[in-house]
């Protein structure tokens, strides 16, 4: 079985385990009648981690749209891992590694603890769709057999 190695693997491996739990707390004035429904603001790997006390194993169908990572200048959105925030918790989490990090070692960084907080998440017969391109499918299914051991992968 192929190995999957990146920059900064050793640093976020178990980078989930790291992040502390956030309390979720209403919000009443913003809230519409007592629907379980939730809206979260803030950086989504920690609010995966607040999520765990109470969806753990629990959760049957997940939809993310992580960055494509074309390194393209113009989109609508920023699909890129080379933005402040993105610079600035790599700093925090893989701290300062003599080799420069390529786009995809950024973008395996960034995805690792989140698909790890998401496969714990996950209900056992639960399922996880990812929208993704080109630029980074073959990465993302690599680290989805190496985070998730699944021998049922679909691109």
């Amino acid at each position: 079985m192929p190995i999957l190695d990146w920059i900064g693997k050793k640093q976020v491996i178990n980078h989930d385990k790291e992040v502390p739990f956030r309390l979720l707390k209403r919000v009443h004035s913003l809230s519409v009648g007592e629907s379980e429904n939730l809206i979260i603001k803030g950086d989504n790997l920690e609010a995966l981690k607040a999520l765990l006390p109470y969806y753990y194993n629990n959760v049957k169908c997940i939809s993310i749209d992580p960055p494509y990572n074309t390194g393209k200048e113009h989109w609508v959105y920023s699909d890129r891992v080379n933005s402040s925030e993105m610079r600035k918790w790599l700093g925090n989490v893989v701290g300062d590694i003599k080799e420069d990090l390529s786009r995809h070692d950024k973008w395996l960084c960034m995805m690792y603890p989140r698909l790890s907080l998401l496969k714990q998440l996950l209900s056992n017969d639960g399922i996880i769709f990812v929208n993704i391109d080109d630029n980074e499918i073959q990465n993302l299914l690599n680290l989805i057999a190496l985070r998730v051991n699944s021998p049922q992968l679909a691109a």
